[in-house]
């Protein structure tokens, strides 16, 4: 989960680590030096909950294993005394290991009541930008949904279905051998059933156990034993098969749901071949390729890694990354996405980043992550669920007792026509209130909604994602890149006075091929076809919403927008200059005397009217925050019909307008693809980051990403959020009312056991269905509903 509190970085610079928590200081300072991107640690006894900060990439599992052994290891280390200066006026003796004063001027402890948080020593600019995710303490769950990640988990429903047929075959056959007076064999034909249907209950009970905790496979076959210790062994069996089928059942669902998500990557090549600097071949093993290798990638192979095209011109599959089956034309300077494939030229290809930071590696971690990530509903019947489980645990033991004592029934015996005994009315209890079908309600819909968005292009974080898009009522949109192409091309080139256009062409390219930016692609791109050397700069700095400064021979290079570079000597110069058309864009470039500019144009997306409209119709309202000139965002204004348009904003205004939205009542999507929008995306209730190629800070704080860069994605994703809400809803009423029905039933002992495991089994096999209807109702997601 995204934790959208931040610690105040001021307060935290100031905090004095205390003495009282130096064994669990010294767990997470040994931490934050193995792990560089974990930045924080919070602890909240009173919530039973860990969260962590981390900024950039981080491996979640991981990190998330680590913290927790270590912190039951410190708890464990604290249990056999107690600090004696729990104020903090002194250190703790009782430590073995406490820490040094290197090691308190590295980091912040700050109390607050029962919550303690542990962070490093930063720049006051820093925790905006961490990504806080929690992470319970261990404790008993009554159930919940694996990650089936592996091939023989996903298939292991088969195997499941098989042994639950057994169990019916030899449970009709017990029951029938018993009506025909051959009481052994019957007996024998149960216990084989009993083996079937309870091997794999068995399992799941015998893993809950060896970590101290059970859930209702235990609860299941808790019942079934009693049921044969009574001599009721076809209702013991009943109860096995229903038990078995149904969790075969669940598990095709979500191998289902499992196998959407595989089938998106294809087997990644395992060698690449290398070119050396005479143009030799050789073959090297992908892990091993590094940044700026040069690789031949021939028709029809897939490329191994994130490349920049050095030479020569094709197409490429993206389907797999994007889910947009059309192929994308590649040319000197184009980027080509690892996992995508190679249609019919043969290129070279400068690497871009080692194989472990490719696009396709990306978004696999950022699919197992969303897996893993419960959505706000998901943790409130999670931890409802663990406390109901024990209270029916509880309940049952009483109402054995009322109705033996206060109603008189026989303790122990086989149910005879309408006479039942307390015994088995208690079992009965315990089936039918078992909170199973509650448990599987919301996960088995998250899971389908995640796997049918990641099969289209789209990639939810998390259930809180699909949870929070579709409460979304204003939709805020960067102009470049989100409502146009984002594919600029360099129209023209000026220089003040004329005649030194190469110079300025030469310098822009230098300057703008170290960014992400759509602007300096375009730059970078022409510059690549044009063949311009680049030049090297003694130094080098992006301005913040303004633009880039360097130094060359004590000369100072500036390239940026108009108002920027106008602050300068050129101010004159620039006055006289014309102004752009509206829908083009211009950077502007100084050195010493030399002044000029590179022009570019963005076209809009023919899809954005369109997106903008369907907007409007599902009752939200549109805003656009950009950069560009006011003229620029008006003429887009007219072209789209905005609702409104904030133009010349910088990034930290454009937060700013995204939380004065936020504090309107409104419930805010941003949606953007450069670094410049990723402090926006993170002010946002939910941020939408577009495409692949987006900026890495982007991806990391939006919540959704849209990998074909398609505006109307963002449509399907928040329709599919919307029906997915709908469905858990509908999960939820559906999972509740059979337990209010069967209990009540129960409780008045008018309902046999064989019944309740049917209604009890009938319930979650609906909603696990139901929810399946996500995964296969993929065309009702793309149009209103």
């Amino acid at each position: 989960m995204l934790r959208v509190n931040r610690m105040n970085p001021s307060s935290a610079h100031h905090a004095r680590p205390s003495a009282a928590n130096a064994c669990l200081a010294r767990s997470v300072v040994d931490t934050l030096a193995e792990e560089p991107t974990l930045e924080a640690v919070t602890i909240d006894r009173a919530q039973r909950k860990i969260s962590v900060a981390t900024l950039g990439r981080a491996d979640v599992a991981r990190l998330t294993e680590c913290i927790t052994t270590r912190f039951q290891t410190a708890q464990a280390a604290d249990a056999g005394h107690t600090c004696s200066l729990l104020s903090g006026e002194g250190d703790c003796f009782s430590c073995d290991t406490p820490l040094s004063g290197d090691e308190r001027k590295r980091i912040t402890i700050q109390n607050d009541g029962p919550t303690t948080t542990i962070a490093r020593v930063t720049c006051p600019t820093a925790p905006t930008f961490w990504r806080w995710r929690d992470m319970p303490f261990p404790k008993v769950v009554p159930r919940d949904v694996e990650f089936l990640e592996h091939v023989g988990e996903i298939d292991e429903w088969k195997t499941q279905l098989a042994a639950a047929i057994l169990c019916g075959v030899f449970g009709l056959a017990g029951f029938f051998l018993g009506r025909f007076g051959h009481p052994t064999p019957s007996v024998l034909s149960f216990i084989a059933a009993y083996l079937a249907g309870g091997f794999y209950p068995a399992e799941e009970v015998w893993e809950r156990l060896r970590k101290r905790t059970i859930d209702v496979h235990f609860l299941m076959l808790a019942v079934a034993v009693g049921a044969a210790s009574i001599g009721a062994w076809a209702e013991g069996a009943t109860l096995l098969f229903l038990f078995s089928l149904s969790g075969a059942l669940e598990h095709y669902a979500l191998g289902r749901t499992q196998k959407e998500i595989r089938s998106l990557f294809r087997d990644a090549p395992k060698v690449a071949t290398v070119l050396d600097v005479q143009g030799k071949e050789r073959e090297v093993k992908v892990e091993q390729l590094k940044q700026g290798m040069r690789l031949l990638i021939k028709p029809g192979v897939q490329f191994p890694v994130d490349g920049e095209i050095a030479r020569g011109n094709t197409a490429a599959d993206e389907s797999n990354l994007t889910g947009e089956a059309t192929p994308v034309k590649k040319a000197v300077g184009d980027t080509a996405l690892a996992g995508t494939i190679n249609l019919w030229g043969a290129v070279e290809v400068v690497v871009a980043r080692p194989a472990a930071e490719s696009a396709l590696q990306k978004i696999i971690t950022l699919i197992k992550d969303a897996q893993q990530r419960k959505a706000p509903a998901q943790q409130f019947t999670d931890k409802f669920s663990s406390i109901y489980t024990y209270a029916v645990i509880g309940l049952s033991f009483v109402m054995f007792f009322v109705w033996w004592l206060g109603f008189r029934l026989a303790p122990f015996s086989v149910a005879h026509g309408d006479e039942q005994s307390a015994f088995y009315r208690t079992m009965t209890l315990l089936v039918v209130s078992s909170p199973c079908a509650l448990v599987l309600s919301i996960p088995s819909a998250v899971l389908a909604a995640i796997a049918w968005g990641a099969r289209h292009g789209i990639l939810f974080r998390g259930g809180a994602a699909v949870e929070k898009l579709a409460e979304t009522n204003i939709v805020a949109l960067d102009k470049t890149g989100t409502l146009t192409t984002g594919e600029l091309r360099v129209e023209k080139i000026e220089s003040f006075p004329p005649g030194r256009e190469s110079e300025i062409a030469r310098l822009a390219f230098s300057l703008e091929r170290l960014s992400t930016h759509p602007l300096a692609r375009a730059i970078t791109r022409y510059g690549k076809q044009q063949n311009l050397e680049p030049i090297e700069f003694e130094h080098f700095e992006s301005v913040t919403g303004q633009g880039l400064r360097a130094n060359r021979d004590g000369s100072v290079c500036a390239l940026g927008g108009r108002d920027w570079i106008a602050e300068g000597r050129h101010a004159d110069a620039m006055a006289l200059a014309p102004v752009t058309d509206a829908g083009f864009s211009e950077v502007w470039i100084e050195e010493n005397d030399l002044l000029g500019r590179v022009i570019l144009r963005d076209d809009i997306r023919p899809q954005s009217a369109t997106v903008i409209q369907e907007l409007r119709d599902e009752g939200l309202r549109t805003v656009v925050l950009t950069g560009d000139r006011k003229a620029t965002a008006e003429h887009l204004r007219e072209q789209l019909k905005l609702d409104d348009v904030r133009a010349e904003l910088k990034p930290e205004q454009k937060v700013e307008a995204v939380r004065a939205l936020s504090e309107a009542n409104r419930r805010v999507a941003m949606i953007g693809d450069g670094v410049n929008d990723a402090p926006s995306l993170a002010a946002a209730h939910i941020g939408v980051a577009m495409g692949a190629r987006g900026a890495d800070a982007a991806l990391e704080q939006a919540d959704v990403v849209l990998m074909n860069d398609r505006l109307e994605n963002f449509l399907a994703a928040f329709r599919l959020s919307q029906r997915a809400r709908r469905i858990i809803r509908q999960n939820l009423f559906i999972s509740l009312g059979t337990v209010v029905v069967l209990v009540s039933f129960a409780m008045l002992g008018k309902i046999p056991l064989p019944i309740g495991v049917v209604g009890h089994e009938g319930s979650t096999v609906v909603v696990v269905m139901n929810s399946l209807r996500l995964l296969f109702g993929a065309a009702s997601a793309n149009k209103k509903t």
